[in-house]
């Protein structure tokens, strides 16, 4: 499983000119699902990225997890973060998870991060979306439950 995530001052999702998703605050998180990545991999993850220390704190200095700023976050699927580009111009998707074994593992990183007692707000999955936000820093964090982070 891998995730770009972002510290942001304000994100918002739209899909198909529904009203958008937002938060003010907080992560941004571009989830891929692997083929071969399981529920230990998703857990695994998110436990990461709750407790990452990236915001700052009175000092200035990066040391506060997302929970401690009162920030929220906005998980949107994103397969391409497997697109091997490695020979010729056009990527391969084939390392990314099939749609009908990938979906239930991305609601579940959406509720295990609602678990944690942050406000979450998603994208939808194989939807086209337009994404908005302010990147706060720039901070921008990758992972990869492969390389066990």
């Amino acid at each position: 499983m891998r995730a770009v995530v972002q510290r942001v001052r304000a994100c918002s999702v739209s899909v198909e000119g529904r009203p958008p998703q937002r938060i003010e605050h907080g992560l941004l998180v571009y989830l891929g699902v692997g083929r071969g990545d399981a529920e230990k991999d998703v857990r695994a993850l998110c436990d990461k990225i709750v407790n990452l220390r990236i915001f700052p704190d009175d000092a200035g200095r990066m040391n506060l997890p997302v929970r401690e700023t009162g920030g929220g976050i906005m998980v949107v699927s994103q397969f391409t973060l497997y697109g091997d580009a490695r020979e010729g111009r056009r990527p391969s998707y084939i390392g990314a998870e099939e749609p009908s074994k990938a979906r239930p593992l991305y609601e579940l990183a959406v509720r295990l991060f609602a678990e944690s007692g942050l406000s979450v707000a998603t994208g939808e999955f194989q939807a086209h979306m337009e994404v908005s936000y302010t990147n706060d820093g720039p901070v921008t964090i990758l992972l990869d439950s492969e390389k066990r982070f």
